[in-house]
């Protein structure tokens, strides 16, 4: 493989070693993703004290209902700037970086970069029910991404820069350097190369330190000091990963399904549908009153409601009542097309399950459970490893987030026993979910992610030799003599498609001592086909783990056969299409 330095463009070749190069990028990916952190943090904030001061004129006669409002206005203001400045921002900020990445070379636009960030700060700030961290990331990843396009850096480069990027933001805003490496490189990269991990390493340790002047070295959480009490809480830990596997699955599918709704809703315009999510928000954030808490323990990130969940100051029943809020409230401010993350919404949600787990084991064994706190903190690990399949990002950022170095082992174990349950339960993670919808799988190896873009007809073979159903048996097997195939598409005088006949096929006629047949009598009628114009994707996922080696390539009007696809002819294309991409990284 070619060191990084040799893939530079010239301009910037004075850097001639590869160490000074590698350092230099990880520098000031790194400080680009903590400042832009701290600038977003301080964004966030900004529009919270515009929304929700207690001198705010804004909706001041409505007195404490000016809740139910505030999120439809951010809502509203949002719809409003994505429609002006950057209508192509849709989505997830973690599932757009994937995409990028699995698809796009790792080249973001950096205006989208600009106005999903604003985007979030609006949606978060006047209430929205969603969390920093996925916007966080998405930025430093645009920031990575807009440093290696403005050095003109080859493709694998420009992803590295865009995961150190995420691992930068998610170390600046949860001060959890290691979680945001391992996140960078087991959910955006999905790979462990020494060269990009060592990148990714030093950007967030830059990241950290840059938060760190700005604000402060603090946990993200205030927990106090939890243990493991007895070996007899392995089992109920357990149990806590299988009660937040589910939890974390109603949380993901209500969310794409919600989005579903309003993606199908004709009316009101689609800049107008993110007011509707976020009066959703505030009619559930004017809910929780009752139950003594403030609309913003519920609403934005939710941070005070995880406080008082860890501290164990919630009864079960609150704990338990705010698990639905949160999944309808989040769902309708990101399903309507509100910005933001679902990092924190995941965290929040496994602070109460965890609590409320944690309450009612407690009150049975006494003797031997920690306070429910300490399950809290073990169902934030567990609901987000169940959500995004990443265990081992949930063990460490949970670990530093609270630095509870007691934990360890409950935090282990419920969040790799919910994510495998999670695994069993459905395919796809809250983040994969989105691209497999958008066509995008990063599941497959990354040589087939040009498979999404090949149409079978320019892959297909044409002219390939064809037999009549006709004709005998006897003279079939001297053609495949003649021209070494293994199988024939059988086709009547119209050129409509009958069937395939194939060696095994004449095999099993002579074997079985039948008197002479035609072909059209042993052919194999019922095949699977392909149109001219699926993906070679999709056409790859429709034949799953059939073994099939050609593939009659039809019209769909009119059943006539096209072509025929052969394994060599899709190998052949994945070949060229990955050569040229290869061409463009390099050019």
């Amino acid at each position: 493989m070619p060191s990084v330095a040799s893939q530079v463009r010239p301009h910037v070749l004075w850097l001639r070693s590869e160490f000074a190069l590698s350092v230099g990028l990880a520098v000031a990916v790194g400080s680009l993703a903590g400042l832009g952190a701290v600038g977003l943090i301080a964004l966030i904030r900004g529009f919270e004290g515009l929304f929700f001061s207690a001198d705010n004129k804004l909706l001041g006669s409505l007195g404490r209902f000016s809740v139910v409002l505030l999120p439809a206005l951010g809502g509203l203001a949002v719809g409003l700037l994505v429609r002006a400045l950057a209508k192509e921002v849709k989505g997830r900020d973690i599932p757009d970086v994937m995409k990028v990445v699995a698809t796009k070379g790792g080249r973001m636009h950096p205006r989208a970069t600009a106005v999903r960030a604003v985007a979030a700060a609006l949606t978060i700030g006047s209430g929205g029910s969603a969390g920093q961290v996925g916007p966080i990331a998405h930025l430093g990843s645009g920031l990575g991404s807009a440093l290696g396009q403005w050095l003109r850096l080859p493709e694998p480069l420009v992803k590295t820069l865009v995961a150190a990027g995420a691992a930068g933001g998610i170390a600046a805003v949860f001060n959890a350097p290691i979680g945001g490496v391992f996140f960078a490189v087991e959910v955006v990269l999905g790979s462990f190369a020494l060269r990009s991990f060592s990148l990714v390493v030093l950007s967030a340790v830059v990241a950290s330190v840059i938060s760190h002047a700005f604000l402060g070295d603090f946990p993200a959480f205030v927990v106090p000091s939890y243990q493991l009490t007895s070996g007899w809480e392995v089992p109920l830990y357990i149990g806590l990963g299988l009660v937040a596997a589910p939890v974390a699955l109603l949380f993901v599918l209500s969310l794409y399904r919600v989005e579903e709704v309003f993606a199908g809703l004709k009316t009101p315009p689609s800049w107008v549908k993110p007011a509707l999510g976020g009066l959703v928000a505030g009619l559930l954030g004017l809910a929780v009153v009752p139950l003594g808490l403030s609309t913003l323990d519920l609403l934005g990130t939710g941070h005070g409601g995880i406080e008082k969940s860890l501290q164990g100051e919630l009864t079960w029943v609150v704990l338990a009542a705010l698990i639905p809020l949160k999944i309808v409230a989040t769902s309708a401010t990101l399903g309507s097309g509100g910005a933001g993350g679902v990092f924190m919404p995941s965290l929040f949600l496994g602070a109460m399950v965890g609590g409320a787990y944690g309450t009612v084991a407690h009150n049975l064994f006494p003797g031997v459970t920690a306070p429910s706190g300490a399950y809290a903190l073990v169902g934030m690990a567990a609901v987000f490893a169940a959500a995004a399949r990443a265990p081992i990002t949930a063990i460490l950022i949970l670990f530093e987030m609270s630095r509870s170095h007691s934990m360890i082992l409950p935090l282990m174990t419920g969040a790799v026993i919910a994510a495998i349950f999670a695994s069993r339960l459905h395919r796809e993670s809250i983040f994969t979910l989105q691209m497999k919808r958008e066509g995008v799988d990063i599941g497959q190896p990354e040589g087939l992610a040009a498979a999404s873009d090949i149409l079978v007809q320019d892959a297909m073979t044409v002219g390939f030799p064809t037999v009549s159903p006709e004709i005998s048996v006897p003279e079939l097997v001297a053609r495949f003599t003649r021209t070494g195939h293994h199988g024939f598409p059988v086709v009547d005088a119209r050129g409509v498609l009958v069937g395939i006949v194939t060696l095994l096929d004449v095999q099993e006629v002579v074997a079985s001592d039948r008197p002479a047949l035609t072909v059209g009598d042993i052919c194999t009628k019922r095949v699977i086909v392909a149109r001219p114009d699926q993906s070679l994707r999709e056409m790859l996922a429709q034949l799953g783990d059939k073994d099939v080696g050609r593939i009659p390539v039809v019209e769909s009007a009119t059943g006539r056969i096209l072509g025929v696809l052969r394994r060599s002819d899709i190998i052949r294309a994945l070949s060229r299409a990955e050569a040229g991409r290869g061409a463009r990284g390099n050019s």
